[in-house]
Formats: C-alpha cells, structure tokens, sequence
C-alpha cells in the first residue's frame, strides 16, 4: 500500500522593500511624458504612437494589486532604468535566488521542527532561473547541508503544484520519505516595467513546502488528497528569453525578451480550463463545494480568482474561504498560492478540507487536495 503524503511545514520569505502602486504610477508616468516628449515629431507624424499613462485606479480595476515587495527597489522606480540592477556575484558565494530559497526553507525546517539532515532530496520549482547549470535545487541542498538529491523544474505559475506533486510522488513510491520544495520567484526581472498593460503585475519572494510521510510528520500537519496536473500549449503568455539569445545580442533587451501576455485571452481560456479541472478532481476525490473549508487560489488576478472559486463554490466567495495575498505581495508566480496557504491556514480545524490550485503560462495548471491532521 503506497505511504500516504502530507505538507509537514512551509516557509516564507519576503523582501524588505515594497513598491506601492502610487510610487510606481509616478515612475511609470514620469517615463511616458519624457518618451512622448522625445518622439514628439515622429508622434505628430504617426510614426511612433504615443505612450498613455498609468494610474492607481487603473490597476488596482484591472488586477487587486496595491502593492508588491521586490529585491531591488530604487532602479525600478528610476525612470532611466525601470529594471531591477543585481550585481553579480562570484562563484563561490550563493546566488541570490539560492539564498531566499534558504531562507524560506530554513523557516519551513524550523516550522516542522525538522533538521537539514531529515531530508532527502530538494526540489526548485519557480518560473524564474537565473541560470541553466549548476542547478539552484544543488546549491540550496549544499548550503542547508541536505544529502541526498536535488534538480530544478520550471512550470510557470504552475510550479509549486508540480513540484507539490512531484514529491508526494516519491514519498508514495518509497523513493523519499521527506522533500523539500522551494519556489524562490525574483519576477521583477523579467517584468517589462514600460509597458502599461503589465508593469504593475509582478514581484519577488520565496516559498518552501516540506512534503513528507505520514508516519514521520509533525502535528499537525495536512494529508495530500489527492494531486492532479493539466498543461495545454499557449503562446498567449509568453517570454522569448534564452541562452540562445546571446548569439544575437541585438535582440536583447527587447519587448518579447521579458514577460508578455494577452490578457484577455488568457482570462477567457485559463478559467474555463481551471475550473472544470479542480470541478472533476474534486468529483473523482468524492469531495464536494460545501465541504471545502478554503481555496488557496493561484494570486495573479482578483476577478480572475473570483470567477474560478465562484465556479468551484457555486457563489461568490468570501475573503474567508478564498483569501487573498494578491493586493500586498502581486503576482509571485508560482510562489502566490503558498503564500495563501502559509498565512491563512493556521485557524482550520482538524477534518477541514482545503486546496491549493496554480495556473499560469503553458498554459498550466495544478490542483492539491488536503485535509489537516491533528
């Protein structure tokens, strides 16, 4: 009989910094009158088509957001720059990506009361990798002194959940007993902070998910119902960035080299497609809308969640049963839905049910059942 998988733990953490919405209209805006005012003629002409301003309202309408936390602050919100500036580091220092990582999983180690040594293998999945090799999972796995081992996996927004399940799949085929999940998400730097249709969308923090064995898991903790996952191809979101690219550098630093998207197209086909997946794994699960205590939704778009849990719920749900992180911390990629769970999980009850749902460009989506233990 295959072991039973459960969340023991997760971790969070976030960057000091925080973007408001009215600081990044400012820079936003500030960007647009000196563009106009530079192609004035070439505008006049219609050659170049004039840039419209951004503003808080305008956002907050078309996303929730009200605010994100990044990892580079001041060039972002430099109307010259409007890009966060990392330096780079040496070789034999942690990558910055690896570091939040360590971090988040630190807190989730420590909120299992579990040490380094208890875990068998680590898995990175977030959107965002600053490099292709050495893997960033080998280099969390190095720095928190795990054995075992380690790889990194992108599915976009997805990734979490992917990784989610990935983990409970070694645990229930005996290959691992305890699997550290990390998500360390620096959107900011794939973000193109110039354009008025997505500059307010992203920003930077790191999850951890500790998946392990039943038998050996802390109390409480929270069973794995059931996991299921669903891609379908989508150019719809896009980024065109690669190591590829450096054979033509003159394309670097273009509009399709940074994240894109068609926004309406996206809303009108990842709902549908959301829905109906969380809809027939909770059927195939045996569970049903009036037992599920919270949903853990996917934090890239408030009306988008409100369609999907409305769906899911049969009405409109509240802040209660679908909470949302989306206003303070924006788009984390894959990162957002754990966020949720992280900081609006604690007051269930034993025997509550709950699910983690991600989505994101793929397109791809994943749901994760669960139901805590005392």
């Amino acid at each position: 009989m295959p072991t039973t998988a459960v969340i023991s733990a997760t971790g969070l953490f976030t960057p000091a910094d925080s973007i408001t919405n009215a600081e990044l209209v400012e820079s936003f805006n500030a960007y647009v009158t000196q563009f106009n005012h530079d192609n004035a003629a070439a505008i006049e002409a219609g050659s170049v088509a004039a840039l419209s301003p951004s503003s808080v309202e305008f956002i907050e309408k078309a996303s929730g957001i009200k605010a994100r936390h990044v990892v580079s602050k001041a060039p972002i919100l430099d109307s010259a720059i409007m890009a966060p500036r990392i330096a780079e580091r040496p070789d034999d220092e942690i990558s910055i990506l690896a570091e939040i990582a360590v971090a988040a999983a630190r807190q989730a180690l420590g909120n299992a009361g579990r040490d380094a040594a208890d875990v068998d293998a680590v898995i990175c999945a977030c959107s965002n990798l600053q490099r292709a090799y050495p893997a960033i999972s080998i280099e969390v796995q190095a720095a928190l002194g795990i054995e075992g081992f380690a790889f990194d996996m992108n599915v976009a927004c997805s990734s979490a959940t992917f990784g989610i399940q990935t983990a409970a799949d070694f645990i229930r085929a005996g290959h691992a007993r305890s699997v550290l999940v990390v998500n360390p998400e620096i959107c900011s730097g794939h973000l193109n902070w110039r354009d008025r249709d997505s500059h307010f969308i992203f920003g930077d923090v790191a999850t951890a998910i500790l998946v392990e064995a039943s038998d050996i898991a802390p109390s409480p903790h929270w069973e794995i119902l059931g996991t299921r996952l669903k891609t379908e191809f989508s150019n719809n979101i896009r980024n065109n960035f690669g190591f590829l690219n450096r054979a033509a550098p003159e394309g670097i630093g273009q509009p399709d080299k940074l994240f894109r998207q068609e926004g309406r197209k996206v809303f009108k086909e990842v709902v549908p497609m959301v829905s109906n997946l969380i809809n027939g794994h909770m059927e195939a699960l045996g569970l049903h809308p009036e037992g599920l205590r919270r949903l853990w939704l996917h934090q890239a778009n408030a009306n988008m969640n409100r369609l999907i849990s409305a769906r899911v719920l049969g009405h409109e749900a509240s802040e209660d049963e679908s909470p949302t992180v989306l206003d303070t911390y924006a788009n984390t990629s894959s990162a957002g839905s754990i966020i949720a769970f992280h900081l609006h999980s604690q007051d269930l009850q034993a025997g509550d049910t709950g699910l983690i749902c991600s989505f994101g460009a793929g397109y791809s989506a994943g749901t994760v059942f669960l139901r805590k233990a005392a």
